[in-house]
């Protein structure tokens, strides 16, 4: 059983950066691929960066791609998202996850909220125009 805790969400205004934790319990952090999804108002959990459990290799929304980076401590059992020049359609309530999926699995899924075996509650982040 893993159990996640997100947190760093807030409002920013647009340009703006913010950088979202998620911490993670448990002493198999490092068996686990960690991904990042976010979730608008009204719409459905989208995929944005993950990090790969045995290479560190990393995936990202090509929405993103650029402007966030995500990374991984695992002697600290955390995931992080450090999040650059917010646009407005950044909004969502951000959640972290963690699957142990094969990549060429997840790859193949494109990433789907299904394949993932844990979530944590999310933080909201609100980026102001």
């Amino acid at each position: 059983q893993v159990q996640l805790v997100e947190s760093g969400g807030g409002l920013v205004q647009v340009g703006g950066s913010l950088r979202l934790s998620c911490l993670a319990s448990g002493r198999t952090f490092s068996s686990y691929t960690m991904a990042w999804f976010r979730q608008a108002p009204g719409k459905e959990r989208e995929f944005v960066a993950a990090v790969v459990r045995s290479t560190g290799g990393t995936y990202y929304v090509d929405s993103v791609k650029g402007r966030f980076t995500i990374s991984r401590d695992n002697a600290k059992n955390t995931v992080y998202l450090q999040m650059n020049s917010l646009k407005p359609e950044d909004t969502a309530v951000y959640y972290c996850a963690a699957t142990s999926a094969s990549t060429a699995t997840l790859i193949r899924a494109a990433w789907s909220p299904e394949y993932m075996d844990y979530w944590g509650k999310g933080t909201l982040v609100t980026v102001s125009s």
